[in-house]
């Protein structure tokens, strides 16, 4: 009894310690996948939770949400297509894109004597500002997020206007009030055209007070209803290759010898054709200067 005892004591102990040793390895090894898998999830999981300032329902707080993201995609130009569909799927509108190529490097190589390899290097990048309802700023950073190959940073940001729409409010309300005083004043009581100029010109400051209120709060309104997201986009830098016709020498165009002696023979000639014009033009002279030399001969014979 006491053999068979001991017996499953220790068969007892030996099966713990695999099961421990088992369950170790499964602990380390999910703890292995978790921080491969976090490194390369980081980037869209810090996009798609934007979770910032989410308005309750009947809530009084109104905010103004704005988001700033810069990463790297693979192609701009189809990412900027994405990005512009996406806005326009969920009800909002692109303000402002700058899609742009910047040359960095641009080298020629001669392959043949006709043909050149163009080789250039540049960079692609786009910055959009879109505006999108308010209720869907966090669809569509994460319809954005698809397109991030590697995440820069984003700034999400939500002000809260609650207290300034209330001032705006009490603010215009005032105003109105006040303007019905003065108008009331001006029909009861205006009897001198001086005080009546005075009194419609402080009815046209509260009213002009009253409008710009309005304004203000449709303004902020506004940015309430739609939140302004600022997007860049980035991509590696690209490589082109292209063969163009290549750029001849000028002597290459040069006519062969026969043809350029015959040109300077022609030259040539109209050279000898001006000489013997311009001596013609002097014939005047010429005949005087001979009459005088032998005129001047025969008399020096004479002596």
């Amino acid at each position: 009894m006491k053999t068979i005892a001991k017996l499953g004591l220790t068969t007892f102990a030996i099966t713990a310690v695999l099961f421990s040793c088992k369950k170790a390895d499964a602990t380390a090894e999910a703890t292995a996948d978790y921080s491969t898998t976090d490194s390369t999830a980081v980037a869209t999981t810090s996009v798609t939770s934007s979770s910032a300032a989410v308005e309750k329902k009947d809530s009084k707080q109104k905010f103004i949400r704005t988001a700033d993201i810069k990463f790297k995609v693979k192609n701009v130009v189809k990412s900027t297509y994405a990005i512009e569909n996406a806005t326009q799927k969920f009800g909002g509108f692109v303000t402002y894109t700058n899609l742009q190529s910047t040359i960095q490097e641009q080298i020629k190589t001669k392959i043949s004597q006709d043909s050149t390899l163009e080789t250039t290097k540049y960079t692609v990048e786009n910055n959009i500002t879109i505006r999108v309802p308010n209720t869907q700023l966090d669809t569509v950073i994460k319809t954005i997020a698809k397109q991030i190959d590697f995440l820069d940073f984003r700034v999400i940001k939500a002000d809260d206007v609650s207290l300034k729409l209330l001032s705006n409010q009490l603010s215009q309300k005032r105003s109105t009030n006040t303007e019905k005083r003065v108008e009331k004043a001006i029909d009861e009581k205006g009897k001198k055209i001086n005080d009546i100029m005075e009194a419609e010109n402080t009815l046209a400051n509260q009213k002009e007070a009253n409008d710009n209120r309005i304004v203000e709060n449709l303004s902020l309104q506004d940015q309430i209803n739609f939140s302004t997201v600022t997007l860049q986009l980035y991509q590696n830098e690209t490589i082109k290759q292209e063969i163009i016709a290549g750029e001849k020498d000028p002597a290459a165009y040069k006519p062969n010898l026969g043809i350029q002696i015959i040109d300077s023979l022609k030259s040539g000639w109209y050279i000898l054709q001006s000489i013997l014009v311009f001596f013609v033009n002097l014939w005047p002279f010429i005949f005087i200067s001979i009459g005088g030399f032998f005129l001047y001969k025969k008399i020096k014979k004479k002596q």
